[in-house]
Parts: structure tokens; sequence; C-alpha cells
């Protein structure tokens, strides 16, 4: 009887796939929809000037005045563009004042890339694909990310993704390169996902002595990290998710560390409730005024002990 050894499995034929070109004087074709031929699709709406104005607490968080905007867009639309996608330096003159400009150079950038990598048959194609494209945005048909607003024609080599996953091993060296790299991320207006399970955990012991700070420490530096670099330049704070396995030693910590932190702010925030106390000092009486905060700043909805202990 043969061994497994001595019996020879035929190898199976392995059969190449090759790209055969069944018409080359075909193409996909950019065929047009909302658009008609030697017409601008701006061209075939209405538009007006307008002031762009976010209200502060003692000044406008924002303004800009002399905007130009479709009149179909909202005044909270003509706000948030004017504010957040509107390219270049206030009160210079290569500040976006016009949503054509802003539309015009995302459009006129990607259709560009396009002549150059060979996307389209020919010259009509390209400009039907631009007038397509325009019609789209300015009408509010369909819309890109964030970021794609606040880098396509901006920047050289443009940050286009709104999310990034990232991935950290339990090194310094390799903590510090995710909040280095998460740094470049946020700036260009995009978020960032991580999963910090591999990190040890805070009752662990390190291999130069001491004990671990635990992934949850280094997550509230990164946090602090994400609200201080502002997403693409403007006022919003970054998009930032963290993970952690269930079977982490620091798990109960993570779950609750955003409840905790919370219950500390609402506590420091509640104005101090002004205790008066008697005491009798002899023949006389003397009034003390004490000051104690209001609350404690540990959350009274923490879970039970049975629960806590996994029971």
């Amino acid at each position: 009887m043969a061994s497994a050894h001595e019996i020879e499995t035929p190898d199976p034929a392995v059969e190449e796939a090759e790209n055969v070109v069944v018409d080359a004087g075909s193409s996909l074709g950019v065929r047009r929809y909302f658009t008609i031929p030697g017409r601008d699709p701006f061209d075939e709406i209405d538009w007006e000037i307008r002031d762009a104005f976010i209200p502060g607490k003692e000044k406008p968080a924002f303004e800009q005045k002399g905007v130009e905007f479709p009149k179909f867009w909202s005044q909270t639309a003509t706000n948030i563009v004017a504010q957040k996608y509107f390219r270049g330096r206030m009160s210079s003159p290569e500040r976006e004042r016009s949503v054509k400009q802003m539309i015009g150079r995302v459009v006129s950038t990607i259709g560009a890339w396009g002549r150059e990598g060979g996307y389209f048959a020919n010259e009509e194609e390209a400009e039907t694909f631009e007038a397509e494209l325009k019609a789209i945005l300015v009408n509010q048909l369909a819309s890109f990310n964030s970021p794609v607003w606040f880098n396509v024609g901006f920047e050289e080599q443009p940050q286009c993704s709104a999310c990034f996953i990232l991935s950290v091993e339990d090194t310094m060296d390799s903590i510090l390169d995710w909040n280095t790299r998460e740094g470049r991320i946020f700036r260009g207006g995009s978020g960032s996902g991580i999963n910090l399970s591999k990190i040890r955990g805070s009752i662990e012991p390190l291999s130069k002595g001491g004990t671990a700070s635990g992934p949850v420490s280094f997550m509230r530096g990164a946090d602090a990290w994400a609200g201080t670099i502002k997403s693409g330049g403007k006022t919003r704070r970054a998009a930032k998710m963290v993970v952690l396995d269930v079977d982490h030693p620091d798990v109960e910590e993570f779950i609750w560390c955003k409840a905790r932190r919370s219950a500390r702010r609402a506590s420091s925030s509640r104005p101090a409730t002004t205790c008066r106390s008697t005491r009798p000092t002899g023949p006389r009486s003397s009034t003390r005024t004490r000051t104690t905060p209001s609350a404690s700043a540990t959350p009274s909805w923490r879970p039970s002990s049975r629960a806590r202990s996994g029971t």
C-alpha cells in the first residue's frame, strides 16, 4: 500500500487570465444627462450676493460679506460652506468668494487628472464629464466629503479619503508614530480609527521596571491631540474612533472613562453651594462660611459590583 508521500498529486492546471480588446474603436464614454452642450451649468441657475455670518458670544464666530451663492441654497448652507470650504486667507485676494470658484476648483482638478490618466476618449468627453459634475454639485444632487473640498485644487498632493484605519504595536516608538500619523490625517480634514488592544494593560509590568500606563492613558493623550489640531485647518474637531477588545484587562476603565470624564466636567461647571454653620465658642458665637462642591465627581450610574466583577 502506497504511503501519502509516495502518491504524487498532479498540480491542477492554472489558467492565466488575459485581457482581450473586443473593439478597439469603442469606449465607455460620458453622456450628457443634466447639461446641454455649449451651455455652462452655472448659467442655468439664479445667483445672488449675500453675507455669511455665524454669531458668537462677544463677537461673530465667522463673517464674510459679499459671497456669491445659488438662490436656492439656504443661509445655513451659506454659513457652513463659506466658513469651512472656501479656501484662502480671509481678506486676501486669493480667498474664494463664490460657490462657482469652489466647485470649479474641484471639477477642473479632477478633469485634469482624467485627461492626464487617459480616462477620456477625447476632449469633448472630458468637457462633458466636467459639465455633468458641475451640474450635480451645484444642484446638490450629490456632494463630496469634506477632505475633497478642503484639499482638491488647493494642495499639491491632496488627501481625499474621509477615514483612515491605523494600527499600533506595544512599543513607545509605535505609539509616538501613531500620534504623528494621526496628526497629519487630522490636518487634512479626515478622521481615523484604531484598535489599542495590543498595548499592555495598566497593571502589567514593563521590561525595565515599573508598571505600564495602559491604553486608556494613551487614548486620553491622543484625544487631546485631536481636539488641538483643527480638522482641515478649520473650526471643527477631528473625528476619532478607538476600539479595545473585550478581553483586554483595561476594558472596564475603557468603557467608563468617557462617562466619568463627563461627570467631572459637569460637577466642575455647577455653581458652588454656600453652607453657613454656627458653632458656639464660649460666651460668643461666630459664623463661618464654607464652600463645598455641589456634586461628586464620581458618576452615580457606575455598574454594580456584581456587573463589574463579570458575574
